[in-house]
């Protein structure tokens, strides 16, 4: 019998906001296309939080002061991979916004986000991030 190892990805995905505006990345990676917010990988020699300031400063050029901590989204993808999402936000921040390579950044009020192609599962993340 042929065991398969299964295979578990850490990352992140943070909501940045102020007051009804939420920071979205139109995303242009064909694995996960449309809108979402910013975030990544955790890389192996820091921790899940370290990793959330440092996506942010990444894919927005904002730098943090402080985050809070949502809940945890999970995902299997193909059969012997998981992905575990770990989902913040904050409205404590500095800097000025910039596009990365991952996709454009940008503002949108809360109440608009129906009107953008979304990526998988946006709406899901939206309301758990937004109710926490």
């Amino acid at each position: 019998m042929d065991k398969k190892y299964q295979k578990c990805i850490l990352t992140n995905m943070i909501m940045v906001y102020k007051g009804d505006k939420i920071l979205v990345m139109n995303r242009e990676k064909s694995d996960w296309p449309g809108l979402t917010f910013p975030g990544g990988h955790v890389e192996n020699d820091e921790t899940i939080e370290e990793s959330v300031y440092r996506e942010i400063k990444e894919e927005t050029g904002l730098t943090l002061k402080s985050v809070k901590f949502c809940g945890i989204k999970e995902w299997k993808w193909e059969e012997t991979n998981r992905y575990i999402g770990f989902l913040y936000k904050s409205d404590d921040f500095a800097g000025k916004i910039h596009s990365s390579k991952e996709g454009k950044i940008f503002w949108i009020d809360k109440k608009d986000i129906d009107k953008y192609p979304l990526s998988q599962d946006f709406d899901e993340l939206f309301e758990i991030i937004d109710k926490a």
